[in-house]
């Protein structure tokens, strides 16, 4: 089955942490897609750094895929998300479990994510970036944002479990491996669930994502590194490429 290799999070507030991320996947071959960010925590404006946007532009050039990633990457606080019980529960288990409070499209109304998809959509075409379709951050969003993405033409867009083509209606389940860096405890249990899952490569469509924080932990850089090795000679530079 193929192999997608991804790096989360682009965005100045990372620069260097992508660009290592970037150098070791050349090592291999493999030309990542590009998760940007918009306005990484209301504090990074892409269109504040136009060096970036070069930066991003060329490897865009390069062949890189470009993904619009959320907007802000963050989420509200647990006291502006709303109050009943399951909508607690949802809020505890996106952002406390699956983040650390990054799943932006996780508690946002129907409203909200259509204004913070105009957003990033403005900000791409006044950055000369081309999306290739849009990923929540932390795969976490709403059942009813895929109708919004096929309503527009997005091709592309995927969570935990699946991966969607929301133009043509139709999705694939997919394996993801990926680390979290948030405690020792989370950063062992990922490097175990990464050993064993991989070979599950041999039954669904695969993807590695790479996270800028990981750069900064020796131990999960090694493990990267590994992965990479490992996924070597079958990785696909298109997303898309993952349903065939």
């Amino acid at each position: 089955m193929p192999i997608h290799v991804s790096i989360h999070d682009v965005s100045p507030a990372w620069s260097t942490e992508v660009d290592q991320a970037l150098a070791m996947c050349h090592a291999h071959k493999i030309k990542p897609g590009l998760l940007v960010v918009p306005n990484f925590h209301g504090e990074w404006p892409l269109q504040q750094s136009p060096e970036y946007v070069s930066h991003l532009q060329q490897l865009q050039k390069s062949g890189h895929e470009i993904f619009l990633h959320g907007f802000y990457h963050q989420s509200r606080t647990k006291a502006d998300a709303e109050s009943n019980i399951a909508q607690q529960a949802r809020w505890l288990f996106a952002q406390r479990v699956a983040s650390g409070g990054e799943a932006e499209f996780s508690d946002v109304t129907r409203d909200e994510a259509i204004v913070r998809l105009n957003e990033g959509e403005r900000v791409f075409a006044r950055t000369g970036l081309i999306s290739s379709g849009f990923i929540p951050p932390a795969w976490s969003m709403h059942p009813w944002f895929i109708a919004i993405l096929k309503e527009r033409g997005y091709r592309y867009c995927e969570d935990h479990l699946f991966i969607y083509d929301p133009a043509r209606g139709i999705k694939r389940a997919s394996l993801v491996l990926n680390y979290a860096s948030r405690s020792k405890a989370r950063m062992a249990s990922t490097i175990a669930y990464c050993r064993i899952a991989k070979y599950a490569r041999r039954f669904f469509p695969t993807r590695i994502a790479i996270h800028p924080a990981d750069m900064r932990v020796p131990r999960l850089r090694e493990e990267i590194e590994h992965l990479l090795q490992w996924a070597s000679g079958d990785v696909v530079e298109r997303a898309d490429d993952l349903f065939r």
